[in-house]
């Protein structure tokens, strides 16, 4: 039966109660705990555990008191105010993320980014406390705040955004069994590789040898959201024609006498406005396409797909010889998946529920006007 002492306390807080109690022995405090249970011949160990120390604090107070050199004099007002801001208290942390939050050119600082020293500056002339750059990048972790990359954004504020999404959502939550839909892009197969982080030796930088002249080509994919199966082509430049020539696959992998219509969702790029892709889909109504808005990226599945094919198979490569690095594309496309990605949220946001509804119910309303006129 456990006994009547013992408390359940979580470890989190377990961790501040104790940040308080090293905050308020600071000094000669654990000193004197130290000594005295020495001199009681309780043990390093034993001492160590009881007062949340190390061994090596205990030998080192003991072999201070040996020498005489172990002072017993309270610390002063700056020396305790240092020891307190090694702790981020919740009003420093609010302080600290409201720095973040900000830019430094805003608090009249000529730089784009805040680093640790910057951060320690500023803190010193909002708060009036002293803290390290070390210090502050401590606190940065506690806050969960990282170093790593930022990533390019394209802006998101095109017309007709919302009734593009609003169509291509509806057509993948109503796709009926004798149809099928597609996000297709293309994908730029380089020679010069694509630098990406690895694993390598502390101290050490791996070397990705350049080819000298570097070398293309041009991959047209389509990825098939019931599948999750890819359609790829490969290209010398990246044309109509090489559209042209996914769009005749599809023809030929999806044939009529099990798909009635073809729905392909592509971007805003001159080839899939070309006249020829025009003419060439006026022939051949089966298949119909549908197009993302400008600088939306995050709409199309197939952009993660391709992401994957750069991490996994061009990224820090060694290929000397550009056929052997379109031969590694090509075929984890044809072996690997299925890639069942699903809609972006951005689909799913109120406004674009809201067109989808209004879709809806026209749609209803031109069935049954055309009911009733038959």
């Amino acid at each position: 039966m456990p006994k009547a002492t013992i408390v359940d306390i979580p470890v989190a807080e377990q961790a501040r109660m104790l940040a308080e109690l090293r905050r308020a022995r600071y000094g000669y405090l654990l000193a004197l705990h130290l000594l005295l249970l020495c001199a009681a011949g309780r043990t390093p160990s034993e001492i160590a555990a009881v007062l949340f120390c190390s061994r090596s604090s205990v030998y080192r107070v003991v072999k201070a008191y040996r020498a005489g050199t172990l002072t017993m004099d309270e610390p002063s007002a700056e020396e305790a105010s240092r020891a307190r801001l090694k702790v981020l208290t919740p009003s420093l942390k609010r302080s600290l993320l409201a720095i973040l939050k900000t830019v430094p050119r805003g608090c009249g600082w000529c730089r784009t980014r805040w680093s640790c020293a910057t951060l320690a500056l500023e803190v010193q002339a909002r708060r009036g406390v002293q803290v390290s750059a070390e210090t502050i990048r401590r606190w940065l972790h506690e806050v969960c705040w990282v170093w790593k990359r930022a990533k390019l954004a394209a802006k998101d504020d095109a017309p007709q955004r919302v009734e593009k999404l609003a169509r291509i959502r509806c057509v993948f939550e109503h796709l009926p069994a004798t149809a099928a839909l597609f996000f297709a892009d293309e994908l730029d197969i380089s020679l010069l590789p694509k630098v990406g982080s690895q694993w390598m030796p502390k101290g050490e930088q791996v070397e990705v040898p350049t080819p000298g002249t570097n070398e293309k080509r041009y991959l047209a994919g389509a990825l098939d959201m019931r599948t999750g199966t890819i359609v790829h082509r490969v290209g010398w430049r990246k044309t109509h024609g090489l559209f042209l020539d996914l769009l005749q696959t599809l023809e030929r992998a999806y044939p009529a006498a099990h798909f009635s219509c073809l729905y392909v969702v592509v971007d805003n790029y001159k080839i899939h406005k070309a006249q020829a892709v025009e003419q060439w889909l006026a022939a051949h109504p089966r298949l119909k396409l549908l197009f993302l808005p400008t600088y939306c990226p995050k709409a199309s599945p197939i952009e993660r797909a391709f992401g994957d094919v750069h991490d996994k198979w061009t990224r820090n490569h060694k290929r000397k010889r550009l056929w052997t690095v379109v031969r590694d594309v090509e075929q984890p496309l044809s072996v690997n998946g299925p890639w069942q990605y699903v809609l972006s949220e951005i689909y799913y946001t109120s406004e674009v529920t809201a067109a989808v509804e209004l879709l809806l119910t026209a749609e209803i309303a031109q069935e049954e006007i055309s009911h009733l006129a038959a």
